[in-house]
């Protein structure tokens, strides 16, 4: 293998978290030498599993951990009906009718022929890979990794997937808010964000100052800046709304970026419902250009995340982590990275977000110091080497029959 290039390991990690936490990880990454893991979701990229899983994949390996990744390959029917299981599953109804039943299981089917999966753990993320467990023998323990806000779930289409659930050994949510009456036990792990990828590393202000530029993204004013995949429990409506209000008071320049992700259908409907609204200082854009996601988090004076419905939204800690105060909607996984008032503010309506855009944009000294604290409190909870330590005391607290291989060597 060429080892050439540069990769991350968690010694890198040293002046973020310090020499005894490092020390206590790779310790008890050593329990796992021989550990063979692998994770499966629906897509590459798009959207904040992809993002995480990109880097998890390879902090692991980095450790000596052995981990692959496989994607789901299937049809627009059926990336159709699990956009439709994931709505479900945040509140909206389905219509669960047979042949969505049949598309769904039959392409899994055909997934689990093309890949083999016989790895000392298997982690199947969100929905719409679940069925596999269903066709494999398990060596290890299998664990269902759901980064879906649970809590207003709709009944029919759970009590289709609690079948498949309940054969898993783990559930990861991430929030208490998701829990679910199960026999499967259920752990809670955050996620994180990756403070070395290019999405997070530190840019010069010439670095920014060219991205910007490139896509013709005006630093007159103050840039009020929501980054989401195009999704209607983004909210981007409600964003707009929101902006078109506050500059009654204030003026500003509002830059609205995402990109589709492959496995969702809804997303090129979405970014087309929103095109009549852009002027000169409401600026659409989508487009798969990380290094432009950095700079606008650096560059604004406010970030919003005005989600309906929100797992947990790393784009918050992502903002959050570079010194921008951040707006969140008052949903899910945004509550656990924004203390309301304190790193940031909570809201739940057009007017609210409004009125936070104006008191953050006026009051420059509130949005240093709450820029700040969110700084600190994701360096102290929501880097991805905490993360990494979470799953290795998940793996390491399974006894399984890796850990008498582990022992014989």
């Amino acid at each position: 293998m060429n080892n050439s290039f540069d990769m991350i390991t968690i010694d890198d990690y040293l002046p973020l978290i310090g020499k005894e936490r490092i020390d206590r990880i790779k310790e008890k990454a050593s329990l796992l030498k021989n550990f063979h893991i692998v994770h499966v979701n629906s897509t590459y990229y798009g959207g904040g599993v992809a993002q995480l899983l990109s880097s998890v994949t390879n902090l692991t390996n980095s450790l000596g951990i052995d981990t692959g990744w496989r994607v789901l390959q299937g049809s627009p029917d059926f990336f159709g009906v699990t956009k439709k299981m994931h709505n479900a599953l945040q509140g909206d109804e389905i219509n669960l009718t047979a042949r969505k039943i049949k598309i769904f299981e039959q392409v899994i089917y055909q997934n689990a022929l093309r890949n083999h999966l016989d790895h000392d753990a298997v982690i199947i993320h969100d929905p719409q890979p679940l069925p596999m467990i269903l066709h494999y023998r398990k060596k290890g323990p299998w664990i269902w990794r759901c980064h879906i806000d649970l809590s207003q779930r709709d009944k029919e289409l759970w009590e289709y997937l609690i079948h498949f659930v309940e054969r898993y050994d783990a559930m990861v949510i991430s929030s208490e808010d998701y829990r679910q009456q199960l026999k499967t036990p259920q752990r809670i792990i955050m996620p994180a964000i990756d403070p070395f990828s290019i999405t997070n590393m530190d840019l010069s202000e010439n670095q920014i100052a060219e991205r910007l530029k490139h896509y013709e993204i005006p630093t007159d004013l103050p840039l009020v800046v929501q980054i989401s995949r195009f999704d209607p429990w983004k909210d981007p409506h409600g964003v707009i709304q929101a902006f078109k209000k506050a500059r009654k008071e204030i003026d500003a320049t509002l830059v609205l970026l995402g990109e589709v992700a492959t496995d969702d259908p809804e997303g090129p409907k979405v970014y087309q419902s929103i095109l009549d609204q852009q002027e000169e200082r409401i600026i659409i854009l989508s487009k798969a250009d990380t290094a432009l996601v950095n700079a606008l988090q650096r560059k604004a004076s406010v970030i919003l995340q005005k989600s309906l419905r929100e797992g947990f939204g790393l784009t918050v800690s992502e903002a959050m982590w570079k010194g921008t105060p951040v707006i969140g909607g008052n949903v899910g996984g945004i509550r656990h990275q924004i203390t309301d008032g304190e790193n940031g503010f909570l809201v739940d309506s057009v007017d609210q977000a409004a009125e936070r855009i104006v008191q953050l944009l006026t009051d420059k000294n509130m949005a240093k110091e709450m820029g700040e604290k969110g700084r600190e409190i994701v360096r102290e909870k929501f880097l991805l080497s905490r993360y990494i330590e979470d799953y290795i005391d998940l793996f390491n607290g399974f006894e399984t029959n890796f850990k008498l291989k582990n022992h014989i060597d």
